[in-house]
């Protein structure tokens, strides 16, 4: 049985098994979870949390929606049962003074918050699970690695 510890190295070039691993990860995250989503254009961030949020609401019988990134937006919020999960997307902002006016900051405790491109974030996060994509030199195949968990996941 595969443990991810505090960093661990996955290879999701299949989109598969990519997806299986956002539902086994979905699983994990509650109320009050920060995660952060770094990675280059086209790797694989905002489809991995596609599969997240709809493997959510699959789990809770709700009807499986579109999860569009939040480019745009900047924000895009879901609502499954008793959970508010926030979409951030910062690839559009220019500096981290502007992350006050959307409020990402505010009320973590009360959301499950899901960043991509964070490296705009200059305030320290605590708790976080950083969520690193990457492709190898190639570009032929793609890797996820895991830090900030403290070995409280389990994969099986």
């Amino acid at each position: 049985m595969p443990i991810a510890t505090k960093s661990s190295k996955l290879d999701i070039s299949i989109e598969s098994d990519a997806a299986n691993f956002a539902k086994k990860f979905a699983t994990f995250l509650k109320k009050g979870d920060v995660v952060l989503f770094y990675g280059e254009i086209g790797v694989g961030k905002t489809t991995f949390i596609k599969n997240l949020i709809n493997n959510l609401q699959k789990k809770n019988n709700l009807q499986v929606t579109e999860i569009p990134s939040p480019t745009f937006n900047l924000v895009n919020e879901y609502e499954i049962k008793n959970l508010v999960i926030q979409h951030y997307d910062l690839f559009r902002l220019k500096d981290a003074s502007e992350i006050k006016s959307i409020g990402l900051l505010e009320n973590l405790s009360d959301t499950l918050t899901l960043v991509e491109w964070p490296e705009k974030i200059k305030d320290e996060l605590k708790d976080k699970i950083d969520l690193y994509f990457e492709y190898d030199k190639n570009l032929e195949k793609r890797y996820l690695i895991i830090k900030g968990l403290n070995n409280k996941l389990k994969w099986i």
